[in-house]
C-alpha cells in the first residue's frame, strides 16, 4: 500500500490553495452565494484532515501511514460539525449554525475519501 503524504498530499495542497484563492481573491470580488457561503466548507476535510492525521501520527495516536480511513473521516466530520455548527455559534456567539454547512463538510469529506482510497477500491481482493 502506498504511504499517505499527509501535508504533502496533492488534494490537501490543492484544497488549501483553493481556500486561499476563494477567501482572499474571489469572495471579496464575486457575489456568488456558493463561493461566499459553502465553497470553503467543502474544503474543510480535504484541507484539514491530512494535517490533523499527521499530528496524530507524530504523537503516536495514529499507527499507520495508510490513506485516511472512512471511519477517520467520519469521526472528524462529526467532531468538526459539532465544534463549528454548535459550540462556536451557541457557546461563543460567533458564526451561524447551518445544517447546509454540515452537508458541505460531508460532501467534501466523501469526495476526499474516495480520492484518497481510489487505489484500494481498484485493487481486486486476494484469491483464497
Amino acid at each position: 500500500m502506498k504511504r499517505f503524504g499527509y501535508y504533502r498530499d496533492s488534494l490537501c495542497l490543492a484544497s488549501i490553495a483553493s481556500y486561499a484563492v476563494n477567501r482572499w481573491l474571489l469572495r471579496p470580488r464575486v457575489g456568488w452565494p456558493f463561493l461566499r457561503d459553502h465553497f470553503n466548507d467543502l474544503l474543510l476535510i480535504p484541507a484539514a484532515l491530512p494535517l490533523v492525521l499527521f499530528i496524530q501520527r507524530c504523537s503516536g495516536l495514529r499507527t499507520t501511514d495508510a490513506p485516511p480511513a472512512w471511519s477517520e473521516m467520519g469521526l472528524h466530520l462529526v467532531v468538526w460539525s459539532v465544534i463549528c455548527e454548535f459550540i462556536g455559534p451557541v457557546w461563543f456567539h460567533h458564526g451561524t449554525a447551518d445544517v447546509r454547512d454540515v452537508a458541505a463538510y460531508a460532501v467534501g469529506g466523501i469526495a476526499a475519501c474516495l480520492w484518497w482510497n481510489r487505489e484500494t477500491a481498484r485493487t481486486p481482493p486476494n484469491p483464497p
